[in-house]
């Protein structure tokens, strides 16, 4: 029987996490992406405590209105990568939480990388 979207990404998201760790120095950068929003977080697993959380319903992303999904994405990887600077985190672990590497993952990865932080 085939597994259903939610079962695939769970699974895909166990295989992930059980090479992915964060540290103080070096936090999980995960990722969360509804139909409408996209949400970060910067997750010191050591401590189980999360260090920065930045998502597309911030003051500053929300009052941009007509843009699109994916451009909401690369400005919640800006804004990410220069709260993690304001804190002194610069080198991080991707976690896509099980989605794929693409459109919105993708661009808000290559934006964080274009703010300065390294993964």
């Amino acid at each position: 029987m085939a597994l259903t979207k939610f079962e695939r990404r769970s699974r895909i998201k166990l295989r992930i996490r059980k090479v992915v760790y964060g540290t103080k120095d070096k936090p999980r950068l995960t990722v969360f992406r509804s139909n409408k929003q996209i949400y970060v977080q910067l997750i010191d697993d050591a401590e189980g405590k999360t260090l920065l959380s930045v998502s597309s319903r911030t003051k500053e992303i929300a009052e941009k209105s007509g843009i699109t999904k994916i451009e909401q994405a690369k400005l919640v990887g800006k804004l990410a990568a220069e709260k993690s600077k304001e804190s002194g985190i610069s080198m991080v672990v991707f976690d896509r939480n099980g989605y794929l590497y693409h459109g919105r993952i993708k661009a808000l990865a290559e934006a964080a990388r274009e703010g300065g932080l390294k993964f």
